[in-house]
């Protein structure tokens, strides 16, 4: 029995797609192959194979570490896993014991700028066959099968802010690649910038950054991705990309995807891509990752979030003015989950600088009507099929798997109980000023540590992402929150620890 056969995926389907590779990299002259697999942080990790290897690694895996699995930021293992018991609470993990990856055939493509390279996707599983239950994807999945026992799908569309910049010396970079300078992790390259920000939607800005434009766009769409538009963001050195809607797991598949590709396709060409929310520059603008959500009913593929009409007797500030009696009680569990998801949507130190009053990110947990103060920001109107739920909480460092899976199981839980929005804000930031006599319940933490605390008080999200699933994450990210604590200069920290990898 192969492995594939153990895992149970193996199939005609699988079979035909398996031949269509071989096909594929004889006809193309592909004489290598990147296995890639979505780890904690929303990195892809994997190994490179000769055209050789490919057909036995989609027979029978290969092997992989079980530290990557445990590992915070900086690559540090969060684990004692050569100490006994250390991984009890972890079961089929030990003393850096062998996981395996197995590459899904059906996502195979040549990336555009990598001559006579190939990629696969691959998910873990244990050597006796069975999956990893950490695997990130596998958990979007426990949770789109959770929403789907109901009748319906997630659609989201992605609206993605990054920064590039332009290495100031791309032959050498000396900051990072200087044997006499590295650390762990080690300095981010020397740059300058592509556009000098301070000018939204400046054409004239998006002339200066045509070149690594259109390196973004070449990639993107050669990897196949719904790319919809690029634009100049406010902030210097800032882009936004946006996507067109799609179900949840192929959004979250399109993010690692555009992630890692613009990444390596802009290095090549001597710029440095950074999906860090707080580049550690003076003036920098945040970046956030907006995230686009609707519910899709399966059996008639229309928008559960729509309605005919508004409800009588509403108005511009009732939820059911413009959102179904379903799309109500999904934002609502948004809302009462808010706090607890944010270590999902913004998992990173760095992201809570930009939870700041009059930034056009959000620092309430609220929710208004085309109000981009507010965390959840709702468009549409009544008839009109592209009614949504923006959540503006994240960051594009996010793991996406994670960051979808929560805005499941919080609107789940929102749809189970019939729960009721309040009404829409008209002052996003005013929920959070303490001179308001506002409720701290209704502010967004204010750091990692604090949306740790909110994730373990809600006992309704932990229940649905699993207790182990949410003890596991809160190890990791505490030895990344211990080392901060620890940190001397703490900005040259944050520089090392983020912006030189994401």
């Amino acid at each position: 029995m192969s492995f594939a056969e153990a895992c149970g995926v193996a199939d005609a389907s699988r079979a035909a797609a398996c031949e269509a590779v071989s096909r594929r990299m004889r006809d193309e002259g592909i004489d290598l192959v990147r296995i890639g697999w979505c780890d904690t942080h929303g990195i892809l990790r994997g190994k490179t194979l000769t055209a050789a290897a490919v057909p036995r690694a989609l027979a029978g895996g290969i092997g992989l570490v079980s530290t990557i699995l445990l590992k915070d930021t900086s690559d540090r293992t969060a684990y004692r896993v050569f100490e006994p018991g250390a991984t009890d609470a972890l079961p089929g993990f030990g003393f850096a014991n062998n996981l395996m990856l197995l590459p899904d055939p059906a996502s195979f493509r040549v990336l555009p700028w990598a001559p006579g390279t190939g990629w696969m996707r691959a998910e873990a599983w244990f050597d006796d066959g069975a999956p990893v239950p950490l695997d990130t994807r596998r958990i979007l999945g426990h949770a789109i099968d959770r929403l789907a026992e109901r009748g319906l799908g997630l659609t989201c569309g992605l609206e993605v802010e990054f920064h590039i910049y332009r290495l100031a010396d791309p032959l050498r970079d000396p900051a990072s690649l200087d044997p006499e300078r590295a650390a762990w992790p080690g300095e981010p390259p020397a740059m300058t910038m592509i556009h000098p920000g301070y000018n939204l939607l400046a054409e004239g800005w998006a002339d200066r950054a045509d070149e690594p434009l259109r390196i973004v766009q070449r990639t993107a769409q050669g990897l196949g991705l719904p790319l919809a538009s690029l634009e100049i963001e406010l902030g210097p050195s800032q882009v936004e990309a946006v996507f067109e809607a799609t179900d949840a797991l192929t959004a979250a598949d399109h993010m690692v995807a555009f992630r890692n590709g613009v990444t390596q396709a802009l290095r090549r060409a001597g710029y440095h891509a950074s999906f860090v929310c707080r580049p550690p520059f003076p003036n920098v603008m945040a970046s956030g990752w907006h995230l686009h959500q609707s519910l899709r009913d399966l059996e008639s593929g229309g928008n559960a979030f729509m309605r005919d009409a508004p409800a009588a007797g509403s108005d511009g500030g009732d939820a059911q003015n413009v959102l179904s009696a379903a799309g109500e009680s999904w934002l609502a569990g948004l809302l009462a989950h808010g706090r607890s998801m944010a270590v999902f949507c913004a998992p990173t130190i760095n992201a809570y600088g930009r939870f700041r009053p009059n930034a056009m990110a959000p620092n309430a947990v609220v929710w208004g009507r085309d109000n981009r103060g507010a965390m959840l920001r709702v468009l549409g109107r009544a008839g009109d099929p592209g009614t949504r739920i923006e959540n503006r909480i994240g960051e594009p460092a996010a793991n996406p798997y994670l960051y979808m899976a929560a805005q499941i199981h919080a609107g789940l839980d929102g749809l189970a109980r019939g729960l009721a929005a309040p009404p829409a804000t008209a002052e996003p930031y005013a929920q959070a000023r303490a001179d308001t006599g506002a409720d701290p319940a209704d502010r967004l933490p204010v750091g990692l540590g604090e949306a740790l605390d909110a994730l373990a008080a809600d006992e309704r999200l932990v229940a649905a992402f699993g207790a182990p699933v949410v003890a596991w994450l809160t190890q990791v990210k505490r030895s990344e929150l211990a080392r901060h604590d620890q940190a001397e200069d703490k900005d040259a920290w944050q520089a090392r620890e983020y912006f030189s990898r994401f």
